[in-house]
């Protein structure tokens, strides 16, 4: 008989890793679901998770960048390889195409499980510098890329004015969304994003 190896077994830390970074990731969207950002501690992200606080500390400096990571993972893929590719539709309606998109934004926003997190981690990024960078670099920035594209692709179809600044297209036509959520300053429904899709398309067009 062999003797044993007192050798490490990559593969099965590397599946240990990613169980407990699972767990912790699900325990802190369900918190802030629960309790909300303020009541959010690392130590009951820990408890819940059933792992060390340090484990958590060794992989995220704060508990806002967990709840970061935890929304980032719920669009992660089950097979990246199997995962279709990143962008907005594009069926040659701009018009049509935008209301879909901007629907769809409505949904999430006033689905409940995800409010609470998301009003969390938007507290978060205003009061932290490093976190607020690490959203930029991680979600805005390429959620941004992909409504570039699609609205480049608008302008060369000539269905945008061939001067129009797309960052501020961008900006015209998600933040009022964005704005009504976060300050709670109106129903926010499918005829309200249909609303400002129509009219940011009125000064946007040739």
């Amino acid at each position: 008989m062999p003797p044993k190896s007192s050798s490490p077994r990559p593969a099965d830390v590397t599946r240990r890793n990613e169980a407990s970074r699972r767990a912790i990731l699900t325990a802190a969207f369900d918190l802030a679901g629960e309790i909300g950002f303020d009541k959010l501690t690392i130590e009951a992200i820990a408890a819940r998770a059933g792992v060390g606080k340090q484990t958590i500390y060794r992989w995220w400096p704060s508990k806002g960048a967990v709840l970061l990571d935890a929304l980032l993972a719920l669009s992660e893929p089950d097979n990246a390889a199997e995962a279709p590719e990143a962008g907005l539709p594009d069926t040659g309606d701009l018009e049509a195409d935008l209301k879909l998109v901007l629907r769809a934004t409505v949904a999430e926003l006033a689905d409940p499980r995800f409010d609470r997190p998301l009003r969390g981690l938007t507290s978060a990024i205003m009061h932290d510098t490093d976190l607020a960078a690490t959203y930029a670099e991680r979600l805005q920035s390429p959620v941004d890329a992909l409504k570039r594209r699609r609205l480049e692709s608008a302008r060369a179809a000539g269905q945008l004015a061939p001067e129009v600044d797309l960052d501020i297209a961008i900006a015209l036509i998600w933040s009022p969304l964005m704005d009504r959520w976060l300050l709670r300053s109106g129903p926010l429904t499918p005829e309200f994003a249909d609303r400002v899709v129509e009219t940011a398309l009125r000064g946007l067009r040739p």
